[in-house]
C-alpha cells in the first residue's frame, strides 16, 4: 500500500495546525458558526444532531494493521469506543467534542491518514473494488490510479469550490464491485489490443434525482488518465449550476446539455490542457503502482482446512457465504461481517478494530480493506488459516455467515444522528435482519442486496438495491418508500417505486410478505430474487407488498 513520503507529512501537519487554530477561535468565540463551517468540511467536520462527526478518509478502502489499530485507538480515547464504516469506504466518529478533533487529526497523521477532501463541493475519497489485487478477474490492480488521482484531486486549486461534491471510483474487473456507474466519473479499467487503458462512465448518482453514469469514452488510455479527468471536472466547474444545489451534480449537467454535448467540450478541453502534462505523473505512476506489489504468499498445506469444512458445518457455512475465490488456488479474500443481527450495520467496536488488525498482522499480510457495502476485508488469506480465523472472529463477535444475504443491510445513520435524516435507518435495518433470524430462511432466500437510506440523499444507496428502502418525513409520521429491481453491478439499472409507503410498524411485515412471495414464485433455489424480479415484473411483488391492505379494505366494506 502507498507510505507517505516526507512531502505528505509535512502537508499534513501543516493541515492539522492550521484546523487547529480555527478550532480555538471558534472555542473563544472569535468564530461564528457559519464562519467557522466551511473550514471544518475542509476537515471532514460535520456538526449532526447531537454533536460533531469527524469523517475520516480510507482512500480506495486500503489500510494496514497499525492504521486500524489507531482507528481503535481513536474510537476509545475521544468517541463513544466504536466507529461507524461507510458506504464511501471512510470511518466516521460520530461524537468528538470540537477541542479533542485536532488531537484526533493528529492522531490520524501519526499513521499516515486524514479527514482533507471527506466533506465539501470538492472531490471525495477516491473508491475502489474492496477486493482489488486479490481476485483473478481483474485487468489489473486499480488502487496505484486511485491513489494518483487522491494526489492530484487533493488542495487542486482549481476544484476546491465546485457546484457540488464530486465522487470517483475505479474497478479493475468487468465484475463491478465499486459501483462506478453510480459515480460522477467512474473508470473501468480495460485491455484493447494489448493495451491498458480506462473506459470512463460520467453522469452517475444517487439522491433526489438518481441516474446511471453514461459512457463518456469508450478507451482512454493509461497516460491520459489525469489530463482527461481534469478536463471533465473543468468543463462541469463551468458548466455545473450553482443557482439550485439540487440541480448542481454532475448529473444534471449531463442530463440537461446531453452527452455527446458534454463529450464535445471534454475532448475540446482535453486538447488544450493535455500538453501540460509531460509525462512526470507516469514516472511517478510507476513509483506508486511500485508499493502495490503483490506479498510475498505462503504456499501452505491445505489438510487442516480439508478437515475442518467437511466435518464442521457451521464453519463451512461461513466458508461457503463468506470467503471469495483468490487469485492463488491456496488463498482466499475474507468478509468479514459487520453485520451481525440486532447490531447497527457498519459499526465496529474498538475492540473489534483490534481484532481485526491483529489477524491482518498476523495472518493477512499486514492489509485490510473496508467495502462499500460496509464491511471488512481480509484480501490474502491462506486457505491454511482459514478455521483459526473463523474461531477468532467468533469470538470477537464477527463470525456472522450473512454476507450478499437478508442481513448484510446497508444502512445510512439516518434520523439516529444525521441532521439531514427524515427517517430511522438503523432500527429498520435490525429489525429487518432480526426478523429473517427468527424465520430461519436467510440462507434459503439466497444473494440479495437490500440497501436503506433515512432520507433523499440515498447514502444508504437505495436506488440501487435488489430492495430498495427509501425513509421519508410525511406530515410528521415515518414513511418507507419500497423500490425493487435495482442493480450497482456492471448490469446497473435504478430501482422501481412499487406504491404507497408504509408505516415504521408496517416496513418489516411489508419486506416479510414481498421475500415469502418470492419463494413461492421462484423456478427453483437457484434463481435469486433479482432474477425473478426481472422474469415477472412488477406485478406479483407488488400484489403481495398490497395484500394486507387490500384485505383490510375488503373487511371495512
Amino acid at each position: 500500500m502507498y507510505q507517505y513520503n516526507d512531502f505528505d507529512e509535512a502537508f499534513l501537519r501543516e493541515r492539522v495546525a492550521q484546523f487547529r487554530g480555527q478550532v480555538e477561535r471558534r472555542i473563544d468565540g472569535s468564530l461564528t458558526e457559519d464562519e467557522f463551517k466551511p473550514l471544518r468540511l475542509m476537515n471532514g467536520l460535520y456538526l449532526q444532531l447531537h454533536a460533531y462527526m469527524l469523517r475520516v478518509a480510507i482512500p480506495y478502502g486500503t489500510l494496514n494493521a497499525r492504521q486500524m489499530r489507531q482507528l481503535a485507538r481513536i474510537a476509545r480515547k475521544w468517541d463513544k469506543g466504536y466507529g461507524h464504516f461507510t458506504t464511501r469506504q471512510n470511518i466516521q466518529y460520530n461524537w468528538p467534542e470540537l477541542k479533542d478533533v485536532p488531537e484526533m487529526l493528529d492522531a490520524l497523521a501519526d499513521v499516515g491518514m486524514h479527514a482533507i477532501q471527506t466533506s465539501g463541493n470538492t472531490i471525495r475519497n477516491v473508491t475502489s473494488d474492496h477486493f482489488a489485487g486479490a481476485t483473478a478477474d481483474e485487468v489489473t490492480d486499480p488502487r496505484p490510479y486511485a491513489e494518483l488521482l487522491r494526489q492530484w484531486s487533493t488542495d487542486h486549486p482549481e476544484f476546491q469550490f465546485l457546484p457540488r461534491k464530486f465522487k470517483v471510483a475505479v474497478t479493475g474487473a468487468e465484475a463491478d464491485r465499486a459501483v462506478i456507474r453510480a459515480h460522477d466519473i467512474g473508470l473501468q479499467i480495460v485491455e484493447q489490443d494489448g493495451e491498458i487503458g480506462f473506459r470512463v462512465f460520467v453522469g452517475g448518482g444517487l439522491g433526489r434525482t438518481p441516474m446511471i453514469g453514461k459512457v463518456l469514452r469508450v478507451f482512454l488510455p493509461e497516460a491520459d488518465l489525469l489530463p482527461y479527468c481534469e478536463a471533465i471536472v473543468s468543463v462541469y466547474n463551468l458548466l455545473g449550476r450553482r443557482d439550485n444545489k439540487y440541480k448542481a451534480r454532475i448529473k444534471i449537467t449531463v442530463h440537461e446539455n446531453g452527452i455527446e454535448e458534454i463529450r464535445s467540450r471534454v475532448e475540446t478541453r482535453f486538447t488544450e490542457i493535455r500538453p501540460q502534462f509531460s509525462g512526470v505523473d507516469q514516472e511517478w505512476l510507476d513509483r506508486i503502482r511500485a508499493q502495490f506489489a503483490a506479498p510475498d504468499f505462503a504456499r501452505r498445506d491445505l489438510t487442516e482446512f480439508t478437515v475442518a469444512y467437511d466435518s464442521n458445518p457451521v464453519f463451512r457455512s461461513w466458508v461457503d457465504t463468506n470467503v471469495t475465490a483468490h487469485k492463488r488456488d491456496d488463498h482466499a479474500i475474507v468478509s468479514v461481517s459487520l453485520k451481525a443481527p440486532g447490531q447497527t450495520p457498519g459499526d465496529a467496536t474498538s475492540e473489534q478494530m483490534e481484532v481485526l488488525a491483529a489477524l491482518a498482522e498476523s495472518i493477512g499480510y499486514d492489509e485490510l480493506r473496508i467495502s462499500h457495502e460496509q464491511n471488512v476485508i481480509l484480501p490474502h488469506v491462506a486457505r491454511a488459516d482459514l478455521p483459526a480465523l473463523f474461531e477468532a472472529l467468533k469470538e470477537a463477535g464477527l463470525g456472522t455467515a450473512n454476507i450478499g444475504l437478508v442481513s448484510d443491510i446497508i444502512a445510512c445513520p439516518g434520523m439516529d444522528y444525521c441532521a439531514l435524516a427524515t427517517a430511522r435507518s438503523i432500527p429498520i435495518a435490525t429489525e429487518i435482519a432480526e426478523r429473517f433470524e427468527e424465520l430461519r430462511l436467510e440462507h434459503e432466500i439466497g444473494p440479495l442486496k437490500i440497501k436503506i437510506s433515512g432520507c433523499i440523499n440515498a447514502c444508504g444507496h437505495h436506488h440501487v438495491g435488489h430492495i430498495g428502502i427509501l425513509g421519508l418525513d410525511r406530515a410528521g409520521v415515518e414513511n418507507y418508500q419500497i423500490t425493487l429491481g435495482g442493480s450497482g453491478a456492471e448490469d446497473a439499472v435504478i430501482g422501481t417505486r412499487t406504491g404507497p409507503g408504509f408505516a415504521y410498524d408496517e416496513i418489516v411485515p411489508a419486506i416479510e410478505r414481498l421475500l415469502m412471495a418470492y419463494l413461492d414464485l421462484r423456478e427453483g433455489p437457484q434463481e435469486t430474487f433479482l432474477d425473478a424480479y426481472r422474469r415477472l415484473g412488477m406485478a406479483p411483488f407488488k400484489a403481495a407488498l398490497y395484500e394486507t391492505e387490500a384485505g383490510d379494505r375488503a373487511d371495512a366494506a
